[in-house]
């Protein structure tokens, strides 16, 4: 299972990369228009604001799985291992409540804004912009549940990239 979840979320990094050259062409393709040929593209701004929230949340399920947000990580590791063991099943059920309703309320205002189109971009649905949070929502949830039965079951969660680089400026 960590294999599948590993490789899914492989993809999904490379999608979040992807999603950033996007952006990155876009905004410059908008510059290009608005100051070298003097016509400004009424509809960039907005597709690079959709590819930007796209990001954040395929972002958000890479950091998810990686362990890598925001956390008291100084705070957890003065706690004994059988506190701090608890503390986390503690903590990974909130995470797994927030998930839950990302996932339901996200799948919610998919189907009502479904067939409503962009402002400046009428081929684009707003169900296909909104469906990131049922998505990111559902996946987030997957690693969660998966991360809380490593914690219940007494397995150690095997560490990513997160062992590598603990946030800090001052390393």
């Amino acid at each position: 299972m960590d294999k599948v979840f590993g490789r899914l979320i492989k993809l999904i990094e490379w999608w979040a990369v992807l999603l950033l050259v996007l952006i990155v062409v876009l905004v410059c393709l908008g510059v290009f228009f608005r100051y070298v040929l003097d016509s400004s593209l009424a509809w960039y701004d907005e597709f690079a604001s959709y590819l930007l929230v796209w990001l954040t949340f395929y972002g958000g399920v890479a950091a998810s799985y990686h362990n890598r947000h925001i956390q008291f990580g100084t705070v957890i590791e003065r706690l004994r291992a059988s506190s701090r063991r608890k503390l986390e099943i503690v903590a990974e059920l909130f995470v797994v409540g927030f998930q839950f309703v990302l996932l339901y309320y996200g799948w919610l205002l998919t189907q009502k804004m479904g067939d409503e189109t962009a402002v400046s971009l009428a081929w684009i649905k707003m169900g296909w912009v909104y469906s990131v949070l049922p998505i990111t929502g559902a996946l987030m949830l997957l690693i969660s549940v998966n991360r809380l039965l490593h914690l219940v079951c007494g397995r150690e969660h095997q560490k990513g990239a997160e062992a590598a680089w603990s946030g800090s400026s001052s390393e």
